[in-house]
């Protein structure tokens, strides 16, 4: 039994068939296969992928490089023209300048020419002015010189008038008298008409005032004083008068024509004031007032 059993248990421990024992393995194995080939191809595709993509790649580099090198000629090109281009803008900027210069100095030639004229028309213009103005001096001092001619004339004329009339004067006044007036007082030189009061005027020795007295207009003023005609005897040339001066009142009573009626005025002057009537009318007086031309230190404060 022993033995039995150890021949069982013998028999029972032999080894298995391998694909009874493993039989997921060929599963794996042939998952793996798949997994494989599908990788393969996989990157077949991509590989066929790559190799599309680097053939449009070169395709487009080698554009690339067609059109970099259109670009270039086009760029030799366009640097060959505008080099032309500049070339030709030089001579031309060099034949405008030329000609710009000439330009210029054709202007400036005729600016000058023009100043010329200018300055010639304009001196011409002033000489012919200067020599107008010359006539004019020319003329006008002809003139002044006429003009001073018949002035020496004129003077030459007015003095001999001056003279005349100093002649006249000093013969007037070499016929006045002298006479003693109603005070017993020489008198001054005596007028008894106009022309020998207008000598002693221009002798010029007192102040002389002359008046026309008619008794109806009653007192007047004559020089500094107030004369009143209070008769006119006009028949046997004789007046009455009232002088009032300082205040005081003085009647010279029948006096005749021509006599130095004298009075004092104490305020006004050391010397006497003398009147004259040259002329008796009816109811009037004609005549003049002789004043002292020195008057009192009080008359001139």
């Amino acid at each position: 039994m022993s033995t039995e059993n150890s021949n069982n248990s013998g028999a029972s421990l032999a080894p298995e068939p391998a694909a009874r024992r493993m039989p997921w393995l060929g599963l794996i194995l042939g998952a793996g296969l798949v997994a494989a080939l599908a990788g393969l191809v996989y990157m077949h595709n991509h590989i066929v992928n790559l190799r599309m993509e680097t053939a449009a790649l070169k395709q487009e580099l080698a554009s690339l490089r067609q059109t970099l090198s259109a670009a270039d000629v086009n760029a030799v090109q366009a640097m060959s023209a505008l080099r032309a281009e500049l070339e030709t803008i030089r001579k031309e900027s060099e034949s405008t300048s030329e000609e710009a210069r000439r330009a210029a100095r054709r202007h400036a030639e005729a600016v000058a020419a023009r100043v010329s004229k200018t300055l010639a028309e304009q001196q011409a213009a002033e000489k012919q002015q200067i020599a107008q103005q010359i006539d004019e001096i020319k003329s006008r001092t002809e003139q002044a010189t006429a003009r001073l001619t018949d002035i020496t004339s004129e003077v030459s004329g007015v003095k001999s008038e001056v003279a005349n009339t100093r002649s006249e004067i000093d013969k007037t006044v070499a016929e006045l008298r002298r006479v003693t007036g109603d005070l017993g007082v020489l008198s001054g030189l005596i007028a008894t008409n106009s022309k020998e009061l207008a000598a002693l005027k221009q002798l010029g020795d007192r102040d002389y005032y002359e008046f026309s007295l008619a008794r109806k207009s009653g007192p007047q003023k004559v020089g500094d004083v107030v004369i009143q005609l209070k008769k006119a005897d006009m028949k046997n040339n004789r007046f009455t008068l009232e002088i009032v001066a300082d205040d005081r009142r003085v009647e010279k009573k029948d006096r005749t024509v021509n006599e130095p009626v004298q009075f004092y005025v104490p305020s006004k002057a050391r010397i006497p004031y003398e009147l004259v009537v040259n002329e008796v009318k009816k109811d009037a007086v004609v005549g003049y007032l002789a004043a002292p031309k020195v008057k009192t230190a009080a008359q001139r404060l």
